[in-house]
C-alpha cells in the first residue's frame, strides 16, 4: 500500500509540475480565473439591470390586465420581452454564443467581449423570471398604498416593492451567479482566454490534460464554495434585521 503511494507520488510529481509550475504556468491559471470572475460578475450585473427592466414591464402589463386597462405600448412590450425570455431559456447557451460569434459579432476579435454579450443576454432572461416571480410575491396591496401616498408607478417599485422583493429573490440570484461562474466555461467554445482556455491549451503543451483539469475543477469547486458560505452569511443578516 505504502508502496504503491510512493510510486503514485514520483509519477505525478514530473505530471504537476509541468502542468502548474514549469514556464510560470500557474499565472496563467490565475489569470484565466479573473477573466472569469470578470465575465461573471459583469455578465450578472448586466443581466440583473436587463432581467429588472423586462420583469417591471411584465410586472406592469400583468397588473394592467388585472385592472382592464390597456395600453398598446405596454402590450407590445411585454410580447417583445416574452419572446427574448422563451428564446433564450428555450435554447443552449453554447448554441447563443455560437451565434453571437459566427452570425451577429462574426467581425469582432474580443472573444472574450462577445462571450460577456452573450452571457449577460442569457443571464438576462433568467433573472427577469426571477425578479418577477419576486415582484409578483409581494402583496398588491403595497403597491395600492404607495399609490395612495401619489407615487408613481416606478417610484413604487423602487421604494416600496424592490426591497420588499430582494429578500425572496437573493437565492435564486446567488444559484443564478453559480451557474453563471460555471457557464464561462463555455466561452472557450468560441476562443475566449478564461481557465479552460488555459488548461486546455496547457495539456495540449504537456501532452497531459489530467493535472490542468482537475487543478481548475478545484478552483471552480473553492469559489463556488466560498460564495455559497458568503451567501447564506448574508441571508442570515437579512433574517435577523427582520426579526428586528
Amino acid at each position: 500500500m505504502i508502496q504503491s503511494m510512493i510510486n503514485w507520488l514520483e509519477e505525478m510529481g514530473p505530471r504537476l509540475y509541468r502542468a502548474f509550475i514549469e514556464g510560470g504556468r500557474w499565472k496563467l491559471y490565475l489569470q484565466g480565473l479573473g477573466t472569469t470572475l470578470e465575465l461573471t460578475v459583469i455578465a450578472l450585473i448586466f443581466g440583473v439591470i436587463l432581467g429588472l427592466v423586462v420583469a417591471m414591464v411584465r410586472t406592469a402589463h400583468d397588473q394592467q390586465r388585472q385592472d382592464r386597462r390597456k395600453n398598446f405600448f405596454l402590450g407590445i412590450a411585454n410580447v417583445l420581452c416574452q419572446i427574448y425570455t422563451t428564446v433564450i431559456r428555450g435554447t443552449p447557451m453554447l448554441v447563443q454564443l455560437f451565434i453571437w460569434n459566427f452570425v451577429i459579432l462574426r467581425s469582432e476579435r474580443n472573444k472574450v467581449l462577445v462571450g460577456f454579450i452573450g452571457l449577460a443576454v442569457n443571464s438576462g432572461a433568467y433573472v427577469a423570471e426571477i425578479i418577477r416571480g419576486g415582484l409578483m410575491s409581494v402583496d398588491q396591496g403595497q403597491s395600492e398604498a404607495g399609490r395612495s401616498l401619489g407615487l408613481n408607478y416606478f417610484d413604487t417599485m423602487r421604494l416600496i416593492v424592490i426591497p420588499q422583493a430582494f429578500k425572496s429573490i437573493l437565492p435564486s440570484l446567488g444559484n443564478e451567479f453559480i451557474t453563471l461562474f460555471k457557464d464561462t466555461s463555455l466561452v472557450q467554445a468560441i476562443g475566449g482566454a478564461e481557465m479552460l482556455y488555459y488548461a486546455s491549451t496547457i495539456g495540449g503543451r504537456t501532452f497531459d490534460y489530467m493535472p490542468p483539469l482537475i487543478g481548475i475543477a478545484a478552483m471552480y469547486l473553492v469559489v463556488v464554495i466560498v460564495f455559497t458560505w458568503l451567501q447564506s452569511k448574508l441571508e442570515r443578516r437579512l433574517r435577523q434585521s427582520d426579526r428586528r
